[in-house]
């Protein structure tokens, strides 16, 4: 019997999710298949009844849900500490947080190595709580936010700075972690810091995945910066979700294949 998952989320034109999973699926015989879900913020508590009440199997849950998707399903230990959710089994009615796993893979891929590090992380929503949680117990993590308030909630949750984007200029970090969705297809071309920043050459790490060379990647190589994907983000946070869905051992090559492929096309 064929099994059904998906992604929420809104807008979701975005999404490689179900090329990506879809390709594991193929790859790996397991009989899933994996579809989008664009839902309405009115519409969102409605649709997660109707995905219980059809029998989706999981989920995977993006913006602008993955704090309110928390009320609707057990929460496993990191979902709690961090304060939101991007993959749900529906068949355990547990909700999870592989961005963590994401963050941790994609860094490693690219030769990263987040230890000892000062890490600014701009951005104060689920993705920017997934990045201070991974990374706040090896390094030394700063928030900085355009609303003041969210990041200061951030940082205080966690223990960590919050640094107002007027005093960035005057310090030096080793990585800058883009958790905004700034740079996405969609969405402001436009830089989360400024290029003075970039200037003194920390390793940049973009969440952005669509275009997989934002204009923060571009700024960062010309400026000689270490620049990690948001590609790679993107396909370790959904190897670890297909893991929880399936229980099988993710092929993550295949799924990496798969999402440069189509963003290729799209380009």
């Amino acid at each position: 019997m064929m099994e059904v998952f998906g992604v929420i989320g809104y807008p979701l034109g975005h999404s490689m999710s179900p090329v990506m999973h879809n390709a594991a699926f193929r790859e790996t015989g397991y009989q899933g298949i994996y579809v989008p879900f664009e839902v309405r913020p009115e519409n969102f508590e409605s649709a997660i009844e109707g995905i219980k009440a059809l029998g989706i199997r999981g989920i995977n849950i993006t913006i602008p849900y993955k704090e309110r998707i928390l009320e609707f399903f057990r929460q496993r230990r990191e979902v709690r500490e961090i304060g939101a959710a991007n993959t749900v089994d529906l068949k355990r009615k547990t909700c999870h947080n592989t961005d963590v796993d994401g963050v941790i893979g994609a860094l490693q891929s690219s030769g990263v190595d987040a230890k000892d590090m000062e890490v600014l992380v701009v951005g104060a929503g689920g993705a920017a709580k997934a990045c201070v949680y991974a990374l706040k117990d090896d390094n030394e993590v700063y928030i900085t936010n355009r609303t003041a308030k969210k990041g200061v909630e951030l940082a205080e949750r966690f223990d960590v700075e919050f640094i107002e984007r007027e005093r960035l200029e005057t310090l030096k970090f080793d990585l800058i972690i883009n958790a905004t969705p700034l740079g996405m297809k969609g969405f402001p071309e436009k830089l989360p810091v400024s290029e003075k920043i970039l200037g003194k050459k920390p390793a940049v790490f973009d969440m952005v995945y669509n275009p997989p060379e934002t204009l923060l990647i571009r700024k960062a190589l010309s400026y000689g910066c270490k620049a990690v994907s948001g590609v790679d983000m993107l396909v370790y946070q959904g190897a670890k979700a297909f893991e929880i869905f399936t229980g099988k051992k993710a092929p993550v090559e295949v799924m990496k294949k798969a999402v440069v492929s189509e963003l290729k096309k799209i380009a």
